[in-house]
C-alpha cells in the first residue's frame, strides 16, 4: 500500500490540496482519459463511457489549521482550526509548518499541568489555549512564518497487525479506494467521473462546484465512517465494525442514500461475495450531501472504510475493509447502474 502511504503523509489542509494532488494525479496516469484542475482545485478525472454519467468523489483535505498570530516578542504561534477537532488529542504533538522558505517542524503545547490553578484543571482543553513552539525566538520565527500558513499534524503511517494507521485516512483512503477501483476498470459502460475533491472539511465545497459542472446522473462518496467497535462502546452505538467489510450507507446528517443504490450494491455485494456491512450514522456527513443537490439533482450513495479513531493522527483502517471497498466500487462501475433505478 505504498499509495496509501504517500497519501496519508502528504500536506493538504482544507484550501491547500496540492500536494495531495500531485499525487493523485501521477497515480491515474495512463488509467484516464483526461484528468482537469478546476478553479476550486478539484482535480476531474474522466474515464469515458457510453452509459449514466458516474461521480465518483473522494476528498483529497486533512484536517488542520492555519497560523493566525506570530508572537514577535517570544516566537509562539497561534492557530486556528480548518476541520472539526477533538482538543484532547493535540496536547504534545508534533507539528509541520508549511512556511514560504520551508518546512519547519513545531510542537503543540500549553500550560503544564503542575502550574495550573485548582480552577484551570476543571476546565475543558480549548484550542484556543493552545500554541505552537518552532524553536526559534521572536524576530526569526515572525521572518519565517507568517499568518495564513499551514500546519498539519505530523505522523508516519504503520500496518498496525491487520490494520493500516496514520494521520488523514480521512480521506486519503477513500481517494486510494477510488483510484485503485479505477485503475481496475476495462470494459465498463458508465462515464465515469473520478473526483479529488477539495475543502470537503469545511462544507463540502468543492463537492458542491464540481457536480454543478458534471451534472452527474449517480454519485458516490467514498469517506471512512465511524468504526467504535471498542472497549466501552455498546453494540448498538459502535457504527461499524473493523474487518467486516466495506459500509454501504443509509443516512447521515448530509444525505440519505438514494434506496435504488442502496438495494443495488447490496446484491452486487453478496453476488460478488464481497464483505459488506450496513451504515447509519448520527453525525457527519460526505460529499454525497453536496453532489445530490447538483442542479436537478443526483441519485447518491457513499462507501465508507470503516475506520477507528477518526479525526485523530492514529486513524484505523482494517486492509480487508479497504481491499472489499474497491472490489465493490469496480463492481458498481462495471455493472453500469441504471440512473432511473425504481425507488
Amino acid at each position: 500500500m505504498e499509495l496509501l502511504r504517500k497519501l496519508s503523509e502528504a500536506a493538504g489542509v482544507p484550501g491547500r490540496e496540492e500536494e495531495v494532488r500531485t499525487i493523485v494525479r501521477g497515480a491515474l496516469k495512463g488509467h484516464v482519459d483526461t484528468v482537469e484542475v478546476d478553479r476550486l482545485g478539484n482535480l476531474i478525472a474522466h474515464k469515458k463511457g457510453q452509459g449514466p454519467k458516474v461521480v465518483v468523489a473522494g476528498h483529497m483535505d486533512e484536517i488542520g489549521f492555519l497560523v493566525s498570530h506570530v508572537d514577535e516578542e517570544t516566537g509562539f504561534l497561534r492557530i486556528e482550526p480548518v476541520g472539526g477537532f477533538d482538543p484532547r488529542t493535540l496536547i504534545a504533538s508534533r507539528v509541520t509548518v508549511h512556511a514560504k522558505g520551508g518546512p519547519l517542524l513545531g510542537l503543540i503545547g500549553t500550560k503544564p499541568v503542575h502550574i495550573l490553578t485548582d480552577e484551570e484543571r476543571k476546565k475543558e482543553i480549548r484550542i484556543q489555549d493552545l500554541f505552537v513552539d518552532i524553536g526559534l525566538p521572536g524576530k526569526k520565527a515572525a521572518k519565517a512564518v507568517r499568518v495564513g500558513d499551514p500546519v498539519t499534524l505530523v505522523q508516519s503511517f504503520a500496518r498496525v497487525g491487520d490494520l493500516v494507521s496514520g494521520k488523514a485516512l480521512d480521506d486519503r483512503v477513500g481517494v486510494y479506494v477510488g483510484i485503485e477501483a479505477v485503475r481496475l476498470l476495462k470494459k465498463h459502460q458508465a462515464d465515469v467521473y473520478f473526483v479529488g475533491t477539495v475543502q470537503e472539511e469545511v462544507g463540502l465545497r468543492g463537492a458542491r462546484a464540481s457536480a454543478f459542472a458534471i451534472n452527474p446522473d449517480i454519485g458516490v462518496a467514498l469517506d471512512v465512517t465511524l468504526a467504535c467497535d471498542m472497549p466501552g462502546v455498546s453494540a448498538h452505538e459502535q457504527v461499524t465494525k473493523l474487518g467486516k467489510g466495506v459500509a454501504i450507507k443509509v443516512k447521515d446528517s448530509a444525505s440519505i442514500s438514494h434506496p435504488g443504490l442502496v438495494r443495488f450494491l447490496v446484491e452486487l455485494a453478496e453476488e460478488k461475495k464481497i464483505p459488506y456491512q450496513m451504515e447509519i450514522l448520527p453525525r457527519g456527513g460526505t460529499d454525497a450531501g453536496a453532489i445530490q443537490l447538483a442542479r436537478e439533482g443526483a441519485a447518491v450513495v457513499t462507501l465508507s472504510v470503516p475506520t477507528r479513531y477518526v479525526h485523530s493522527v492514529v486513524e484505523a483502517a482494517h486492509v480487508d475493509d479497504i481491499e472489499a471497498a474497491i472490489a465493490l466500487l469496480a463492481a458498481f462501475l462495471d455493472a453500469c447502474p441504471r440512473a432511473d433505478l425504481a425507488l
